[in-house]
């Protein structure tokens, strides 16, 4: 009850403060908030920041529980979609059977394991099957599936699997390399270190020859 009256009175400040544009929500344009969670959320941030020992009355922290908030609700906005949502109206009849590479997909995912972020950079390749897909779409899909809370294995998989479901191509390769701040801010924290997966379907797994190729393409 006592961190619901400290939430409550920031909202009382903010509506009566002087110097308004201090208290604006941060939202960005496109984004859509569900305001009964994010209160949610930002009261359980309250919590977390008085446990650490914070005063969290001071003026640097009297946004902080929202702002984190809806952080966070960014960061996890991937389960709001699906591939299906940005596909339906991108995929295209084409007689197109040779290999198409979008390389250094820029990514960015939270460790399911600790909540802080991993990233890094995607190489992803089909073989058409007489489909093509609008290539921003494929960095919609990574875009999708990095926006929750991942392991690299299960993301790597996820996004081949999205392709193989949209478009039924003849292979699908998908190589991911991050990295990890769960290395690097805390327990072995070695800050080198970098993990790379990579998920081989049809032709990719089957054949060397076009797992060579495309391996020496986009790495």
């Amino acid at each position: 009850m006592e961190m619901n009256g400290v939430v409550s009175e920031y909202r009382k400040k903010c509506v009566e403060s002087k110097h308004n544009s201090l208290c604006k929500e941060e939202t960005e344009p496109n984004e859509t908030v569900d305001e009964t969670k994010v209160s949610h959320i930002e009261k359980a941030y309250s919590t977390i920041l008085a446990e650490l020992g914070e005063d969290i009355n001071r003026e640097g922290l009297l946004r902080t529980p929202l702002r984190a908030a809806k952080a966070m609700q960014f960061f996890t906005k991937g389960y709001k979609e699906t591939p299906q949502d940005i596909l339906n109206d991108a995929i295209f009849d084409e007689n197109h059977e040779e290999m198409v590479i979008v390389k250094d997909i820029d990514l960015f995912s939270l460790c399911e394991h600790h909540l802080v972020p991993f990233f890094g950079k995607a190489h992803i390749a089909y073989l058409p099957n007489k489909k093509v897909v609008g290539l921003s779409k494929i960095a919609r899909i990574v875009e999708i599936y990095s926006r929750r809370l991942q392991v690299q294995e299960r993301l790597t998989k996820q996004i081949a699997s999205a392709i193989v479901e949209a478009l039924d191509p003849t292979g699908v390769a998908v190589v991911i390399k991050a990295v990890h701040m769960c290395m690097v801010m805390r327990g072995v924290q070695k800050n080198n270190a970098s993990t790379v997966t990579s998920v081989m379907l049809g032709a990719f797994n089957d054949d060397p020859i076009t797992r060579k190729e495309f391996l020496n393409l986009a790495l």
